[in-house]
């Protein structure tokens, strides 16, 4: 068994198990006609569950072909260009490339010790993220899983800023179409199930800074105490960006932490076009971005930013066996003392590999080619009698519904709607989302793959119109 163990003495048994994979993933990827081939859950069920693990093959090629039939051959590809569902981006080769190097050297990134040149890529990423965001000299931040626990970890910052003694007391303010994170964060905090405030959107899914105002006054005449106030500068179903400068001087007035959801939008930070969009990101005291949403990284890739290095101590504990005290005084970088995590992936090394072969407006121009494609598609949604379109994109995100001529009551639309989005789903021809607006459902388009065209929008669009309208057949022909 331990010629598996990759070492020195299996240096070529790993470049062939490796080549071998990678061919039959690159097959795969110049074959593949369609995002998805339908399968369904029943059938992909029936062939893993077949498998004995206690039984293995012992042979490579023999397991790579049983993952072609259980793996391979039914995933779901973001990269084609009908993929057209949630933020899952396409990603980029020396992302990939770096995934591969990183899996093989499998670095930790809690100590120097363990990850050397791996801390300091890490730390000269976070400090280049900070430039662009504009966060000053004393910034810092870290890599984290992804944006969920990037805001759990900025909610915990300013829990512990807030400086109170009455836990049950905090607010956070958030828009009503915010992250789910922000209200699974509090909970996990031990905050109260009135912690969250939930702030009301206009009809163009910002949050309204006038009830913010108002909301932060009634939580200092109550003897509360405001927390934080989350903008988002993209929500996930709208794409949306929140008022930044507004709200960062109602922060300022009422000295509350300040922290931008930037997950989705943060691609804006390499835009060469539309970077003016998050405006007053610069004024934030924390900031999570998603690199592997609209930096084109491979899953995972995210960090958390703060204004003030000194307020990361509250996510620092020291152990003997790991990074103790006298490290700090010998200044040896460990990034545990950062982290909410121990060990954790070097997933910096993927946007390392990416700047320095693409370089920042590299990736800049792939996201602005995004947002342009959205703006053309809500031009092809907003002339089509067909559909209702709810907001004009501020990034990639184009939420619809299908609106039959003959048809008025809302509940048999909302059955056609989502009867044409299981339908598209189970033929595999494109994938889309679906939410609710106002308690009905919709449709959704997240656009981040450059090779999609208005052309793909437009057939897409006339599938799920044509599916709506076998249901909507159906439905009268049952009815009579």
């Amino acid at each position: 068994m331990r010629s598996h163990l990759l070492n020195d003495t299996t240096a070529e048994h790993y470049r062939r198990s490796v080549t071998e994979g990678v061919e039959r993933v690159a097959a795969k990827l110049a074959t593949t006609e369609r995002p998805f081939t339908g399968v369904t859950v029943d059938a992909l069920s029936s062939l893993i569950d077949r498998i004995d693990l206690d039984r293995p093959l012992h042979d490579t090629t023999a397991v790579l072909d049983e993952l072609d039939e259980v793996y391979l051959r039914d995933a779901i590809y973001f990269h084609h260009p009908r993929y057209l569902a949630h933020l899952n981006c396409p990603v980029v080769i020396p992302a990939v490339l770096g995934e591969a190097v990183l899996s093989a050297v499998n670095s930790s990134l809690d100590t120097w010790d363990q990850s050397a040149g791996g801390t300091l890529i890490e730390r000269k990423l976070i400090d280049w993220t900070n430039e662009r965001i504009g966060l000053g000299p004393h910034a810092d931040g870290v890599f984290t899983s992804g944006g969920s626990q990037s805001n759990l970890q900025a909610l915990l910052l300013a829990r512990e800023e807030a400086k109170t003694d009455s836990p049950a007391t905090l607010r956070v303010f958030a828009s009503e179409v915010s992250h789910f994170s922000v209200k699974k964060s509090a909970k996990l905090l031990g905050l109260g199930p009135d912690a969250v405030v939930s702030i009301p959107v206009g009809a163009d899914k910002r949050m309204q800074t006038v009830a913010l105002a108002r909301e932060l006054h009634r939580c200092k005449d109550a003897g509360l105490v405001p927390m934080a106030v989350v903008a988002t500068a993209g929500t996930t179903d709208f794409g949306s960006i929140d008022p930044l400068p507004e709200i960062a001087a109602l922060c300022e007035q009422f000295g509350v932490w300040m922290h931008v959801d930037a997950a989705y939008g943060c691609g804006l930070l390499a835009s060469l076009k539309h970077r003016n969009r998050i405006d007053g990101i610069e004024r934030a005291d924390s900031v999570t971005v998603d690199y592997h949403k609209s930096f084109f990284q491979p899953v995972s890739s995210s960090a958390l930013l703060v204004r003030d290095a000194d307020t990361l101590r509250h996510a620092t504990y020291h152990a003997d066996y790991l990074n103790p005290r006298r490290m700090v005084q010998e200044r040896i970088p460990n990034q545990v003392d950062k982290s909410l995590q121990t060990t954790r992936r070097f997933d910096a090394l993927k946007l390392w590999m990416t700047l320095r072969v693409m370089g920042a407006d590299g990736i800049g121009q792939l996201f602005d080619e995004v947002c342009e494609l959205a703006a053309e598609g809500w031009k092809l949604l907003a002339a089509d009698p067909r559909f209702d379109v709810v907001v004009e994109p501020s990034l990639s995100t184009l939420v619809y519904r299908y609106i039959p001529a003959a048809v008025t009551d809302p509940a048999e639309i909302d059955r056609a709607n989502l009867y044409a989005r299981k339908a598209l789903f189970a033929s595999g021809d494109a994938v889309v989302a679906g939410t609710k607006v106002a308690g009905r459902h919709y449709l959704k388009f997240t656009l981040l793959n450059p090779e999609t065209t208005t052309d793909d929008i437009a057939a897409v669009l006339d599938l799920i119109a044509g599916h709506a309208e076998q249901y909507l057949g159906d439905s009268l022909d049952r009815a009579s």
